[in-house]
């Protein structure tokens, strides 16, 4: 086929995300059509909307302060000729899509809460359908939003400004800059609020009064239900926001890597790959969301078996899908690729499998149907230091599994796409750049899905938001029974949403080092003054490449270079992860104070004669989260800059290694210990081990406060802060290769 038909197949991912942006819309039309239920619970899920609106308003100002900041650098920067030019306007353009993609969702949330509650009244399949619907409109907005940035970018770089593919995939896998930036915002800030919130909330109301949760007399159960929607709906969009798009940007880099050295008729085709396996996933998703139903008085398993049919046959037509796909766009490779289609077709399916096997195990580890969850339970009978020091335990035991399946992930994706380790293999160059486009086409494929994978994460909150308007409006206990089902339900799709992240946030980082490497090289060259181009006539495209005498990168461990770099990139996580816990625990002081405050003052609060001040705490946790935010965010951005102007790309490689392997295992640690100690309380909370109010249920009570900022705030912040490493190290790569100390 005519190498020009895959540039202009880009086209077919502006339809494709068209028809996840109109679905998402006739989701929340849908939603919207659901009754509210009384004055109430209108009044209850305003109160709710107002303050999520009011957080995100003020973050949108804090981050736009930071955009016009970094927007002025890199004009600055490209008119000096270090960095291109489109790079500011994709900048702008990153970030506005995240942020439009976390506001549309965390809107249709605050608005689907109440929605839920009302439709639990009649039944749960009901609730299920309203708050599950939710999730689709954020999901597939996030999926159509990235797909309609990369293939408008993708169409005017080529057809407007008529850029090569060099300067495509290069300009490409710099474009993340802006989504990194708001996605760390969005994480940090939303994970500050939500569990400044939720430990003020329990430590004063469930500990110290004695109220039960979401009880209307606690000053901070309406903050808390806000942080659920700017932690869990809006921070989790923007972060797989930036690893869905990111994939794709380093799909694309590394096909063009592949293919420039073999068989350059076939560029066009490796670069259109990512953007078509993200459309076939996007539809895959679509038929798989129509699934989603359940029957009343459905038990956990039930409900859970639920959400895996509509998952699991979305993963399975993926998978069926991406055969025909694969063999379409690349059937024409030459015989002197060392890939086949059906080589890349498995480097795909490897990502699939192992997002879908990460998913299992995070569920295991922190679901109360298996027995470490179980056992950790079972610890409290002697109190809160063992159910501490079993929930450490099991957090890192948890570690093993999922760095067993990035490991058998990459050495597949690697082999199966015609990579070989043995560095004396006559092509080992060509046949390694074909293994790291198979290692970037597994990242495309495990999130190939996102469109249900994260429409079940983002139902979560929408039913924990439910049970708090059903609690604080005294509806019937059966609705409540049915609130708690899907909120339990959510608890559960929550902790393996976060391993899928991380999961997936680790592979993306993974291809963007590589993609990294091979910029690098060309510009640490290029000032060296060892690279030629060379035009290509039969295909009308020009390479840049070094010339025989360039001495090359060296990477190795005996580099100290590439050691030091090593060492901060691990030093970061532990610094980022510090800075973020203490955010919360000042956070949550100040909470804990103000609801103290507000019983010892406010007379008539717990005879429920006054109404408590909820809008004094949902302040509180707005003007902390958007103030702790900044640190740990500028250390994420300004440390990869030093370590570069000092150490080269030799100890940005180092560091981004660093960053992303210790980081994706302290998120998993920190992830699944958070998500077993809140389960082991709800599992006591259900009737285990003495119930309600029972020692046990105080010492569990104590051990989830622990694991609120672990699971909700320093974990998940993690997979941001690792690839926000990456992109930002990426866009500043010539800068580093021509005027680095070392």
């Amino acid at each position: 086929m005519d190498a020009t038909f895959f540039e202009i197949a880009f086209v077919i991912g502006v339809i494709g995300a068209i028809i996840a942006l109109l679905f998402a819309f006739l989701q929340s039309r849908k939603v919207m059509g659901f009754g509210e239920g009384t004055d109430r619970m209108k009044k209850l899920a305003a109160s709710i909307r107002e303050g999520a609106g009011a957080y995100l308003k003020r973050q949108f100002r804090v981050v736009g302060i930071v955009y016009i900041i970094i927007i002025a650098i890199l004009a600055v920067l490209a008119v000096l000729g270090h960095v291109s030019p489109f790079i500011p306007f994709a900048f702008l353009s990153g970030g506005v899509f995240s942020q439009l993609s976390a506001y549309i969702g965390m809107r249709i949330a605050t608005r689907a809460n109440v929605r839920t509650a009302q439709a639990s009244g009649e039944s749960l399949n009901q609730g299920l359908k309203v708050a599950f619907a939710s999730g689709t409109v954020l999901s597939f907005t996030v999926v159509g939003l990235s797909i309609l940035d990369v293939s408008v970018w993708f169409l005017l770089l080529r057809f407007v400004f008529n850029l090569e593919p060099y300067a495509i995939a290069e300009n490409m896998v710099m474009f993340g800059v802006g989504v990194a930036v708001f996605a760390l915002f969005a994480r940090v800030g939303g994970g500050i609020f939500t569990k400044a919130a939720d430990v003020g909330a329990d430590l004063v109301g469930k500990v110290e009064a004695g109220i039960p949760e979401d009880d209307p007399r606690n000053p901070a159960t309406i903050a808390d239900n806000v942080g659920d929607n700017v932690g869990d709906v809006a921070g989790m969009g923007a972060d797989l926001y930036e690893s869905y798009i990111k994939s794709m940007h380093a799909g694309i880099a590394l096909g063009y890597a592949a293919f420039i050295g073999t068989d350059f008729s076939m560029v066009w085709a490796a670069m259109f790959l990512p953007v078509a396996l993200a459309v076939v996933g996007m539809l895959a998703s679509l038929l798989g969301t129509f699934l989603i139903r359940t029957r009343e008085n459905a038990t956990q398993a039930q409900l859970l078996g639920t959400l895996r049919k509509g998952t699991y046959t979305a993963s399975i037509v993926a998978v069926a899908a991406f055969a025909p796909v694969t063999w379409f766009v690349m059937r024409d490779m030459s015989a002197s690729v060392p890939a086949t289609w059906w080589g890349l077709y498995i480097s795909i399916v490897t990502g699939v499998v192992a997002g879908v096997l990460i998913a299992y195990f995070t569920e295991y580890y922190t679901s109360t149907h298996y027995k470490p969850t179980k056992d950790l339970a079972e610890s409290t009978k002697t109190g809160a230091a063992t159910l501490v020091i079993a929930g450490i335990a099991l957090g890192m035991k948890s570690t093993i599994a999922p760095i067993i399946i990035i490991v058998a992930a990459i050495v597949a994706s690697f082999l199966a796409s015609g990579g070989v380790f043995d560095t004396t293999y006559a092509s080992y160059g060509i046949n390694f750049s074909f293994g790291l486009y198979g290692i970037g086409l597994a990242a495309v494929g495990m999130l190939s899905t996102l469109g249900i994978t994260l429409a079940t994460d983002a139902y979560g909150p929408v039913a924990d938001n439910a049970g708090g308007i059903a609690e604080m409006s005294h509806m019937p206990p059966e609705v409540r029974d049915r609130t708690d089902a899907l909120d339990s339900l959510g608890n559960t799709t929550a902790a393996t949403g976060k391993g899928f992240a991380v999961g997936s946030a680790a592979l993306t980082s993974l291809a963007l080092l590589v993609s990294y490497i091979n910029i690098a090289t060309r510009h640490v060259a290029d000032a060296g003054g060892y690279l030629v181009s060379e035009y290509l006539p039969e295909a009308n495209m020009t390479r840049y490449v070094p010339t025989p005498d360039f001495p090359g990168l060296n990477l190795s461990l005996n580099n100290p270079s590439v050691l030091i770099g090593v060492f901060l990139g691990a030093m970061l996580v532990f610094a980022f992860a510090a800075l973020t816990m203490g955010a919360v625990q000042r956070a949550a002081q100040s909470i804990v104070e103000e609801v103290r405050r507000q019983f010892r003052e406010i007379k008539g609060i717990m005879e429920e004669k006054a109404d408590p001040d909820y809008a004094a705490c949902v302040d509180l946790c707005t003007k902390g989260a958007l103030r702790e935010m900044i640190a740990p965010t500028l250390l994420a951005v300004i440390l990869p800059i030093i370590t570069g102007m000092i150490f080269g790309v030799e100890g940005v490689v180092g560091f981004i290694g660093g960053a992303t392997v210790v980081g994706f295992l302290v998120a998993v640690f920190m992830n699944n210990a958070g998500g077993a100690w809140d389960n082991a309380k709800k599992y006591i909370e259900g009737g285990a081990l003495g119930g309600k109010g029972s020692d046990n249920h105080k010492a569990a009570v104590i051990g989830d406060t622990i694991g609120d900022p672990f699971k909700d705030t320093s974990g998940p912040s993690l997979n941001t802060m690792f690839k926000l490493v990456s992109t930002v190290s990426i866009t500043i790569v010539s800068i580093v290769a021509a005027y680095s100390l070392f």
